[in-house]
């Protein structure tokens, strides 16, 4: 059953975060229902959820947001304090977070590898506005090459994770992650779906999300704040897996699901200290 916003925003969200406090125009608040429509269609209830946020953007437009428990993180640390959630918590909870792309991709790359590579039940949401918007809009580890941004005013032509037939989803899915997804904020009942089946993954799942910045990207990109333009722009950039086009950034949809596939984190610790205590080895 698909969620009215009113539905979600009482059934799930605190009222005094909304409506958001993120720019005008910003593609965050498309990014956050995707999820929470997910939530809602599984079926799962605010005490299911244990919801973790980052720095930046995205950390402070979700902190706090979510009725039930939470917490937020220090710059790419949210992965480490999750982990040992997961540890603590009894298996049924879920653990959301929504990390920014500086968060993720950047400082908390190794974090995140470490994640993946322990197959945590954990299910990272990046919302990645290409850059660090919320210190000025310089360019970060996913920016698109040529991009004009505060720190590149003459086009970012540094090697990142996202140019020259790189992808960070390849690492990703070498460290271990056991479901990998890409959706652009505008992929609406498509991205609500590939959510969904994040969250059922009994592992790391990550699904990395570029959203529209009109306020920093897109004026120093496309010269405009017009909220049209970049919403338009990042459509243009971005394809189904398998329909990519030369110029194509971005390839939407499932990369990697190996869901259940591999022993879960928190599962796999606790029967090794029971085999410990019942036989004194491994």
């Amino acid at each position: 059953m698909e969620y009215k916003a009113s539905e979600i925003t009482a059934k799930y969200l605190r009222s005094r975060k909304i409506p958001s406090t993120a720019c005008s125009g910003c593609g965050l608040g498309m990014n956050h229902k995707v999820v929470v429509q997910a939530i809602g269609e599984l079926g799962i209830e605010v005490a299911d959820v244990v919801w973790g946020t980052s720095i930046g953007c995205a950390g402070r437009q979700t902190f706090a947001t979510w009725k039930g428990d939470g917490f937020a993180g220090t710059h790419g640390r949210v992965y480490a304090i999750a982990r040992g959630l997961r540890i603590a918590l009894p298996p049924e909870k879920k653990i959301i977070l929504t990390v920014g792309d500086g968060d993720a991709f950047g400082i908390g790359l190794m974090h995140l590898i470490h994640a993946a590579r322990s197959n945590a039940d954990m299910t990272v949401i990046v919302n990645d506005n290409l850059g660090y918007q919320s210190t000025g809009g310089q360019y970060g580890w996913t920016t698109p090459q040529g991009s004009h941004t505060d720190s590149s005013p003459y086009g970012m032509f540094e090697h990142n994770l996202m140019s020259d037939g790189m992808d960070v989803m390849h690492i990703l899915k070498g460290a271990g992650a056991t479901f990998l997804a890409r959706h652009v904020a505008m992929d609406g009942a498509r991205a609500v779906e590939t959510v969904k089946k994040a969250i059922e993954n009994k592992g790391f799942s990550l699904v990395h999300m570029p959203y529209p910045c009109p306020t920093n990207f897109g004026s120093r990109e496309l010269g405009s704040r017009n909220q049209v333009n970049i919403y338009k722009w990042i459509e243009k950039q971005a394809a189904p897996l398998g329909q990519e086009k030369e110029d194509t950034v971005w390839a939407t949809g499932i990369w990697h699901d190996a869901s259940n596939s591999r022993p879960e984190f928190s599962e796999f610790v606790h029967e090794t200290l029971e085999k410990i205590r019942r036989t004194g080895s491994i």
